[in-house]
């Protein structure tokens, strides 16, 4: 699949790279600081931001074995901090009036129910459901495109869920991801990017990063990534089961700006260029004289060597030379043109 569409915005071969800043649930809970997260998106120039609705009884055990970044147990964070359906309807009412997509992950089926009542353009599926293939198979069945990230899994297993989606007929995304946070640099494997291109051609390709920085995801651009998900949070001092992985939104805003830089870089044809030539008639070198050449001598090599400008015989063509004679006296250091000479 070269392409998907998500609302109004072209995503995959030809089109810009989607980038999404990854909100989560770095909010804390409060409306006001989500709605600056959405405004401060907008204007480092993501095309979306994205939360997560969570009903923390449909996806997990009270006593699942986990403790989240917060120093409380994941489920006990989600039930303080989990934004309300009422609230993510808000957030896309906001989202729509500023000008930037809103997207949502749903942890489990009830929650992309609910979200399709808000008509989302799309579901972003985390690493942990990849596998869930009959959860996505009835999310699926809902007709959205959908964006899967592929943390923690194996090329069989995204397999699986590749031949599930792709049977189902939706527009499907996969994303690189490493589930660490953050992750250590050597688990990152950015080519593994060029195989899923190669591997997955029905689906668009992207990259959601967890790293600290923005080092792989300009990588990931340059290994054909066409959608680049980041963690974003106010203040990197905020503490969060996502802070280490995140952002704030000036590195947001220099990630944007590197990204389309990277694509305006991103050509494949070889030219000279309207500015190199300027630079290439002083930089290229000729054939000047070596030392004084007399009227009627005949060109030896220790006669003639090159320099700058690049304005006269070009220096490649220096053995031509050799055995032409001269037609004139010629001093030393001089510039030499084709008409002071003859054959000898």
């Amino acid at each position: 699949m070269s392409h998907i569409r998500i609302g109004r915005r072209l995503i995959g071969l030809g089109a810009p790279v989607y980038i999404i800043a990854e909100g989560c649930d770095n909010h804390l809970g409060d409306l006001k600081k989500a709605k600056d997260m959405c405004l401060l998106a907008k204007k480092a120039g993501a095309d979306a931001i994205k939360f997560q609705h969570h009903l923390p009884d449909e996806e997990m055990l009270p006593d699942l074995p986990l403790s989240s970044n917060f120093n409380i147990p994941l489920y006990e964070f989600l039930k303080r901090y989990a934004l309300t359906l009422n609230q993510h309807k808000e957030l896309k009412n906001f989202c729509e009036k500023i000008g930037i997509q809103y997207l949502c992950t749903p942890f489990s089926f009830k929650a992309a129910e609910e979200l399709l009542i808000l008509k989302v353009d799309a579901f972003k599926i985390g690493s942990g459901e990849m596998t869930d293939t009959p959860t996505l198979k009835k999310i699926a069945a809902f007709g959205k495109p959908m964006i899967v990230s592929t943390g923690m899994c194996t090329f069989k297993e995204i397999d699986r869920t590749y031949k599930m989606l792709v049977q189902t007929g939706i527009p499907l995304a996969l994303t690189n991801c490493v589930s660490e946070y953050p992750p250590v640099y050597e688990d990152i494997n950015l080519k593994v990017i060029t195989k899923m291109i190669k591997r997955y051609p029905r689906a668009v390709i992207g990259h959601s990063d967890h790293t600290p920085d923005l080092v792989t995801c300009f990588a990931a651009v340059a290994y054909g990534a066409k959608i680049i998900e980041k963690h974003v949070i106010l203040d990197k001092q905020q503490p969060g089961p996502d802070q280490s992985v995140s952002i704030d939104f000036d590195d947001l805003a220099e990630l944007v700006d590197g990204i389309r830089k990277i694509e305006r870089a991103s050509g494949n044809k070889k030219l000279v260029h309207k500015k190199e030539k300027q630079i290439r008639a002083w930089a290229f070198r000729s054939i000047v004289s070596t030392r004084n050449i007399k009227k009627g001598e005949v060109v030896k090599e220790d006669m003639i060597w090159s320099k700058r400008p690049g304005t006269g015989i070009p220096s490649y063509m220096y053995s031509k030379l050799i055995g032409l004679k001269a037609k004139k006296d010629i001093p030393a250091n001089t510039l030499l043109a084709w008409r002071d000479f003859k054959q000898g």
